[in-house]
């Protein structure tokens, strides 16, 4: 992956909106020195260059009742390009896998999911994963309590 040449202005905006990207573009601009059209400007070539994907907000998982959280180390049994292609895009359909790495080591794919309670989880694990004829081993951890959450990059 290629990375993009960013000036100390650019660096300004990309910390100022990680931290609030809901400000107006006249407040970034106040924040970062500049006046407000070439802040737009750069936002929206951070944008089309793919630094900024979106914009977001962090929600509070259990108080929308999703009480559990869980990762699932995930082995095939066949490691060949095309059997990792399709269970990498199989992960798009699974509501409960909120974000999935192709990993090294033991495991083939490390998957962060969130689910209601535990017999959804159960339920997600036994009917999809196990089911999957190319998955050979699924292991699981259920966490106990989070103790960091960051969704900035240092930059």
């Amino acid at each position: 992956m290629t990375s993009v040449e960013l000036d100390a202005i650019d660096l300004k905006i990309l910390r100022e909106l990680q931290r609030d990207g809901r400000m107006t573009n006249v407040e970034l601009a106040e924040r970062v020195g500049i006046s407000a059209p070439p802040c737009l400007r750069r936002v929206r070539k951070l944008e089309e260059a793919g630094v900024i994907e979106g914009y977001h907000a962090m929600l509070n998982a259990p108080k929308l009742g999703f009480d559990l959280v869980a990762f699932c180390m995930i082995g095939l049994k066949r490691q060949s390009d095309s059997n990792l292609k399709a269970f990498a895009a199989a992960t798009a359909g699974w509501s409960l896998v909120r974000q999935a790495w192709m990993v090294s080591g033991e495991s083939d794919f490390l998957l962060h999911c969130v689910a209601k309670n535990l017999t959804e989880f159960q339920d997600f694990v036994i009917e999809v994963l196990t089911a999957d004829e190319n998955v050979d081993t699924v292991r699981t951890m259920l966490t106990i309590r989070q103790v960091k959450r960051v969704g900035l990059v240092e930059i």
